[in-house]
């Protein structure tokens, strides 16, 4: 039974299972319950130039089938990172794929170039649902032009795969993924989180400090399963499914539909061995229909009218 999938730029996984970045820390804090070293990749949680407290508390909130966050990409800083969590991953025998976020694009790659050629790092994904601070504050990732100048700084900046995270709170998120592989992008991972709110109906105040905060869980996943689906149909780069995967059933949805690889995110915090389950899972249905390598599963999606081969 092969496993292993192609996510772009010459990285190949030995499984689709990947960590969400911001849902596994920097990898060390799940190792009680995860040998990161089963999984496909590692994705840690994303960083800055330099290291950010994030939002004040409530700043977590759960909700009907998922959870509200505006934690505000709290971080250690990328020098922290390589001296201090870098060495521990480097012990796992697993890609580490490193996300990254800035409010200009001269950050992103200033950011691209540090990581460049670090010992343990085989990858970048690309955080673009973040404020343009030169732009009055407007979405890299809603503005197709911005999207694709972010990717093209990086790409300039590094060697390693690029992976851009896209966000779902747009139009035409298949417009801004075209755009973004024109500029170079090795790969996409979609959704980030959509957009949301909660009220304190006694109070008549928001659950959360920020007011709005970023949901995601399963409530999320029957649009990113779509999202996915567009943009798979729209590029020609490997698409990572991540939204709402809670088991091996949803991440195979994500892997018919045509995603190269899933992540696994908000489930972690329900039950941290999420990823081996899902992992697990995923081999038992292959063995189950006798299917001897995932790319028979990837992309597999049969419309109205198409018989089962």
């Amino acid at each position: 039974m092969n496993l292993s999938v192609s996510i772009g730029g010459g990285l190949t996984l030995k499984n689709p299972v990947m960590t969400a970045s911001g849902t596994f820390g920097y990898g060390e804090e799940y190792s009680p319950f995860v040998d990161p070293g089963l999984l496909g990749a590692v994705v840690v949680k994303g960083l800055s130039l330099k290291p950010r407290a994030g939002n004040p508390p409530p700043r977590i909130m759960e909700t009907p089938s998922g959870m509200l966050n505006a934690v505000g990409l709290q971080n250690i800083g990328v020098e922290a990172f390589i001296e201090e969590k870098l060495p521990f991953l480097r012990s796992c025998d697993v890609p580490v794929i490193v996300n990254i976020f800035g409010e200009t694009v001269e950050e992103y790659a200033r950011l691209a170039g540090i990581l460049d050629g670090v010992d343990g790092v085989h990858g970048l994904e690309v955080n673009v649902s973040c404020p343009n601070i030169k732009r009055g504050g407007i979405t890299f990732g809603a503005d197709p032009a911005a999207a694709a100048e972010v990717t093209r700084s990086v790409k300039e900046a590094t060697r390693l795969p690029v992976i851009v995270k896209l966000t779902p709170n747009v139009t035409d998120i298949s417009a801004i993924a075209r755009r973004v592989e024109e500029a170079g992008a090795d790969a996409l991972s979609l959704i980030n989180t959509l957009r949301g709110m909660s009220v304190d109906v006694e109070k008549r105040t928001p659950h959360l400090a920020m007011v709005t905060g970023g949901l995601s869980g399963p409530a999320v996943r029957p649009v990113a399963l779509r999202m996915v689906w567009e943009v798979r149909r729209a590029v020609s780069i490997p698409v990572i499914g991540v939204g709402g995967i809670a088991e091996a059933r949803d991440a195979l949805e994500f892997l018919i539909v045509g995603a190269s690889a899933v992540q696994i995110g908000t489930a972690s915090f329900i039950n941290p061995r999420a990823t081996l389950d899902v992992l697990d899972g995923i081999r038992q249905y292959m063995n189950r229909k006798g299917i001897a390598h995932i790319g028979e599963i990837i992309g597999s999606l049969r419309t109205c009218g198409e018989e089962e081969a």
